[in-house]
Parts: C-alpha cells; structure tokens; sequence
C-alpha cells in the first residue's frame, strides 16, 4: 500500500512539474531553426533560418510575445538571398487529454509582422507577414522544451511579387523562466542584503 501510494505521490509531481511551464506568469525564450544547408561540394551554399522569440504566458497555456526572424542563402556565384522579419506572436498550449507522450504538449502558433524575401535572383516581396501553424514540445526538463513546428507562412505587400508563401518545418529549443518564483528569489536577495 505505501508503494502504491508513493508512486501516486510521484507521478503527481510529474505531471505537475510537466504543467508548471506554461502556467499564467511564466516566461518563454528561445528560437526555432530551419533551412540549415551547409554544401560541401565547389561551389556549395550555406543556408540558414533563426527565428527567436520571446513571450510571456498572460493565462495558463496562452502566451503573447514578439518574435524575429533572419533567413540567409548564399552560394558561390550566385549572391545571397535575405530573408527578414519582426512582429507578434500567440501560442496556444493544447489540454493533456490530447498528449501522445508523457511531458509533452501539443500547440497552435500564430504571428503577424513585417516581413520580406529578398532573393539574389527573381522577385521580392515585402510586406505584412502572416504565420500559422501546429508544433509540438517535448520538456526535456521542468524548465527545457524541444521542438517541432509546421508553419505556414505568408507575406503579402509590395515588391516584385505581390505576394509569397511557403511551409515550413523547423526545430526549436525553448526555456521556460517562471518569472514569478525569479521575482520572488530576486525580492528575498534584496532583504537578506
């Protein structure tokens, strides 16, 4: 009996501590990766996305922030190609029911910017951009979440081309500051002072 009830003690504090990242108050930094091309062959190119983000959980499972976003492709001869964004961003954390594995949640992402594809060769766009998209983070700590996200994203505006889109699957590592309890070491530092 105290083993069982030991293990529901535990397994509470699991799931609890698996919650406990995206509750109201929390801080999410980190960024996402795609595109990452490093050519070994003459002549090869390099290509590389970044988008970092920043956002602060208002309620439990939603947060808002800001996000940036840098795309680079150069090749020997060719020129080089930028990609370039910033504007907000919403994430919605689905409930547990929907989890396939433990310590993992699913969410929903959107943003809305100013964003432009400025190619070497061919037509550029620049203008308001627009994302959405599923993605899923796997908390490989209280605090550390790995993930994947498939995104739409659009641009439409001005340019050569009135407007562009494509989907995009990236990784991401995301640190989930709790905020609340940094306030609250940061006001217990200042008294012992």
């Amino acid at each position: 009996m105290k083993k069982l009830f030991t293990l529901i003690i535990l397994s509470h504090l699991i799931i609890g501590s698996a919650r406990s990242q995206i509750q109201s108050g929390n801080l999410l930094w980190g960024a996402d990766i795609a595109n990452f091309d490093l050519s070994l062959n003459k002549g090869g190119n390099f290509s590389i996305r970044l988008d970092p983000k920043l956002a602060y959980f208002f309620s439990n499972n939603l947060a808002l922030g800001g996000y940036l976003n840098f795309g680079l492709l150069t090749s020997k001869g060719g020129g080089e190609s930028i990609d370039y964004g910033v504007g907000l961003l919403g994430r919605y954390y689905l409930g547990t029911e929907a989890n396939v594995i433990r310590n993992s949640r699913f969410f929903l992402e959107a943003n809305a910017g100013i964003e432009g594809t400025n190619p070497a060769s061919g037509e550029n766009t620049n203008g308001l951009g627009l994302g959405i998209g599923p993605g899923w983070t796997y908390f490989l700590t209280s605090n550390i979440g790995l993930e994947a996200l498939l995104k739409y994203r659009g641009i439409v505006g001005f340019g050569n081309r009135v407007s562009s889109s494509d989907l995009q699957l990236s990784v991401g590592f995301q640190i989930y500051l709790p905020s609340a309890q940094l306030r609250r070491r940061l006001e217990e530092s200042k008294k012992t002072q």
